[in-house]
């Protein structure tokens, strides 16, 4: 259903941010769908394009607070000077009544929507 995101990262449609911690987390979770070998391909090329920014996180915001891991990809996000992040995870919503930092909120099927017409 979201393939289409990823296909049209690797065509270089849109800017993608990640951190360390960010990519470990990628390849975490590639790894437990598939295996470590896959997971670290993709890992390897999320590193090779020349869209996909590795940014140093220096300060953590800990703006969610149901779940603080995620706040790995918010702080990823406010680092990189990113226009949104994308996400289906409700722990996320709060970031729509966050004034400052402000950190837009974009659906994966919003995105998607968005993205199409690249």
């Amino acid at each position: 259903m979201f393939r289409p995101i990823f296909d049209k990262l690797i065509e270089q449609k849109y800017q993608l941010v990640i951190s360390n911690e960010v990519l470990q987390e990628y390849i975490e979770i590639i790894e437990q769908k598939t295996n470590p070998e896959i997971a670290k391909n993709v890992g390897e090329l999320l590193l090779s394009l020349e869209n996909v920014e590795r940014v140093e996180v220096f300060f953590r915001w800990q703006l969610i607070q149901q779940d603080y891991d995620d706040n790995k990809f918010v702080d990823c996000a406010i680092a990189g000077g990113v226009r949104f992040v994308v996400s289906n995870d409700k722990h996320f919503n709060i970031l729509r009544s966050i004034k400052f930092p402000v950190v837009e909120l974009m659906s994966a099927s919003e995105f998607l929507r968005e993205i199409r017409s690249l």
